[in-house]
């Protein structure tokens, strides 16, 4: 097992099962350029916030995924080996988490400088200037 943060998109729409158990995951399958071709990775997610995370998106939508990856290998129609590849996803991140995280950073920013401000206002509107 390897612990391993995957770029790719989305190959079909994720789908939400449920265990024997009765607790929910998702599922989801992810295609990564690999050279001239692709690799797909099977993707399960037992967590909450990335099961809701994953179902959120769609077929073809940009995701890098965390968590532990297994290889195996088996063989193809034409008896070449192909890999088979599974993660268990524990955390995500698309770009909608990067533009709400700009988003809020630049916000903080705002919030800084509105303190600041306030001081350098007051001094410039009385009139008074320095004392």
């Amino acid at each position: 097992m390897i612990d391993a943060i995957v770029a790719g998109r989305l190959h079909g729409k994720p789908s939400q099962k449920t265990a024997k158990t009765g607790k929910p995951f998702a599922t989801a399958k992810l295609r990564v350029p690999a050279g001239d071709e692709a690799a797909f990775i099977n993707v399960v997610a037992f967590d909450a916030k990335a099961c809701a995370g994953l179902l959120a998106l769609d077929d073809g939508d940009a995701v890098a995924l965390s968590g532990p990856l297994t290889v195996k290998a088996w063989l193809g129609k034409d008896g070449t080996p192909k890999p088979s590849i599974d993660m268990v996803a524990h955390a995500l991140l698309t770009a909608y988490h990067v533009t709400r995280k700009r988003k809020a950073q630049a916000e903080a920013q705002q919030a800084q400088q509105r303190q600041r401000e306030p001081l350098d206002a007051y001094t410039e509107r009385d009139g008074l200037g320095d004392w």
